[in-house]
């Protein structure tokens, strides 16, 4: 069952997909750990055998599974196998964390997995802009900003509803490591701020958009 904090309330249960290092669920592990995020991860699932994040899941002691893509005909038997395994750990929400694998959503999931985005959508974005791909096409593009996007997921890439943004500059003299950075470090508040407002039933949604309750 789930644990309370020192207020009674709840925590959140999240089940974390990752497909690389693992830097996003590093983050809500420490910020779980420090009492900012009143939540707690019963399950990591890896969409790769060698994901990097694995390890780092397990130094934090947390569950691992891995669900290969490769190992599954389609995108429906591969999404079906992970949230078979999110229902049997009784997750509240799926957080992708540098997952980047295709989702089909089933209903009982419907607006209760997250992604984040390493630019302001629609910008950006889409099937092949992940990682540095993006932080090299805003920097060829010349922008003067970018940021990040926390969204509902649904079953295109990056097309959800959007949750809050947050807004980077994009400097002169920037490569793409040192947008990157910055950008991680406007996702690390920017992620654990969108679960505590799903979480706490402060998100409505009306068509594409979203409307952020007092």
């Amino acid at each position: 069952m789930p644990q309370g904090d020192s207020a009674g309330h709840q925590a959140v249960r999240l089940v974390v997909l990752i497909s690389g290092g693992g830097t996003t669920l590093v983050n809500l592990c420490h910020r779980i750990a420090v009492g900012s995020l009143n939540a707690q991860i019963p399950l990591v699932i890896s969409s790769r055998p060698d994901a990097g994040g694995i390890e780092r899941a397990r130094q934090h002691g947390l569950e691992v599974a891995v669900c290969h893509r490769k190992e599954f005909p389609s995108t429906s038997s591969h999404s079906e196998a992970i949230f078979q395994l999110c229902r049997s750990r009784q997750a509240d929400l799926v957080i992708c964390g540098g997952f980047l694998s295709l989702l089909e959503v089933p209903e009982d999931f419907r607006n209760r997995v997250l992604n984040i985005h390493p630019s302001l959508i629609p910008a950006f974005c889409g099937k092949g802009f992940y990682g540095h791909h993006v932080h090299e096409a805003a920097i060829q593009r010349g922008v003067q900003f970018s940021g990040c996007t926390v969204h509902f997921v649904d079953n295109e890439y990056d097309h959800g509803p959007i949750i809050l943004q947050r807004v980077v500059a994009v400097l002169p003299d920037d490569t793409p490591d040192a947008l990157a950075q910055r950008v991680f470090e406007a996702e690390c508040e920017a992620y654990p701020e969108a679960i505590e407002l799903v979480a706490n039933h402060r998100v409505q949604i009306v068509g594409r958009r979203t409307i952020i309750l007092p």
